[in-house]
């Protein structure tokens, strides 16, 4: 997760969002793929120089991504199917991002642990998210049927070589695996999210307890709220330890579930996540997913039976969307993208913020919401002297 830039230069924005407040005029002087320090009032001799109207921000993380640019994680989880996800996604303001595997094969879990580690040093990799195979059946959604399972002894040793792989992450449903289980995965250095689950919000609150700190895709795919059963999602709700992923495209959450979540959440505990699939980054309408067919129609992903399959969606676009459907400020929208994941993450000292010290991960993008560049560890997309100036 290094990948530091050689170079020291100086990006001028009129407007910079820090992680904190929205300020501005001012600069950001880069060194050593590291912020060194941020200035405002004049911005004479800066390397570059954003447009008049551009937005200078944090770069945006999201955790769960399952493809992008053409590119299905199962299908290629390799360097080069990585490196593909993360350079398309990167166009739409992802500097990180925790690449998804959905449930598979053993065989599957283990091409992608024996690549991992080579796969952090891809710019944009802060590690990886196994969404199963410890899932609920009942709230499979468009996982397998046949593919989930309680982990076994081989299985276990794999994911748990994620443990030292980055920040990673295993979705579950807690009520379907041994408690020693979850104690084992957190030992091992793993996040655990619930998600795919129908667990009673005791069983989910015991969860918690044993040290569950997340929620995959609020609202989908698990036990909903309800009079006498608050389900996962009264417990994510109203447990103030969770963080909870959301996916913001107004089709898999209503907005008015949308602005729900965010009273109850806040910006603080609610993430914006894409659940992208392979479109995303492309002009394709159709992939195979597991041997189903899955269609683009209206911005929605199905299969034939018209269960929705992930989300054609970027991180630019959940940004704009959480602003027109949750009716928040930008503001909030930017540190839903960015400072609160890396909180989720345990890097809240290194990402999601332009201060000194923190890490040159950061996206400039207009007011239409069209991304005009992004640095990872200081190194722009085109390389140490990123055009953007000139763009703009």
């Amino acid at each position: 997760m290094g990948h530091s830039g050689s170079a020291s230069l100086t990006i001028a924005a009129q407007h910079i969002f820090d992680g904190i407040d929205m300020r501005g005029p001012g600069s950001v002087r880069i060194a050593q793929g590291r912020i060194e320090s941020i200035s405002f009032g004049e911005t004479a001799g800066a390397s570059i120089r954003l447009s008049r109207d551009a937005i200078l921000a944090p770069g945006f993380i999201d955790i769960q991504v399952n493809g992008g640019g053409g590119v299905l994680l199962n299908d290629q989880p390799t360097e080069a199917g990585v490196r593909g996800i993360v350079e398309a996604h990167r166009k739409a303001g992802t500097t990180g991002c925790l690449p998804t595997l959905i449930s598979d094969r053993s065989e599957v879990i283990e091409r992608l642990a024996a690549t991992a580690e080579a796969c952090l040093e891809i710019p944009g990799v802060l590690g990886f998210h196994l969404e199963g195979p410890a899932l609920n059946r009942s709230r499979k959604g468009i996982h397998p049927d046949a593919e989930i399972r309680v982990p076994d002894r081989r299985d276990l040793a794999a994911i748990k070589s994620f443990g030292d792989r980055g920040r990673s992450i295993v979705t579950l449903a807690p009520e379907c695996v041994p408690a020693s289980m979850i104690d084992e995965l957190i030992a091992a250095g793993l996040r655990i999210a619930a998600g795919h689950s129908d667990a009673t919000a005791a069983e989910i609150g015991q969860a918690v307890d044993r040290g569950v700190s997340g929620v995959t895709h609020l609202f989908n795919a698990m036990s909903q709220l309800n009079a006498r059963e608050p389900g996962l999602v009264g417990a994510a709700l109203g447990d103030d330890r969770l963080f909870a992923g959301i996916i913001c495209d107004g089709i898999h959450v209503d907005p008015t579930g949308l602005r729900i979540a965010f009273r109850c959440k806040g910006r603080d505990r609610l993430m914006l996540v894409t659940d992208a699939m392979p479109l995303a980054g492309t002009n394709d309408r159709q992939f195979m997913l597991q041997g189903r067919e899955i269609t683009l129609h209206h911005g929605r992903l199905t299969g034939r039976d018209g269960t929705l399959a992930g989300a054609h969606l970027t991180m630019i676009e959940a940004v704009r969307n959480a602003v027109a459907l949750i009716g928040i400020s930008l503001v909030d929208a930017l540190i839903m993208a960015s400072r609160t994941p890396a909180s989720f993450l345990g890097l809240g000292s290194e990402l999601g913020r332009i201060a000194p010290g923190y890490r040159a991960d950061l996206v400039a993008f207009n007011p239409d919401f069209e991304v005009v560049d992004t640095w990872i560890s200081g190194v722009g997309s085109m390389g140490e002297a990123s055009k953007a100036s000139e763009r703009g």
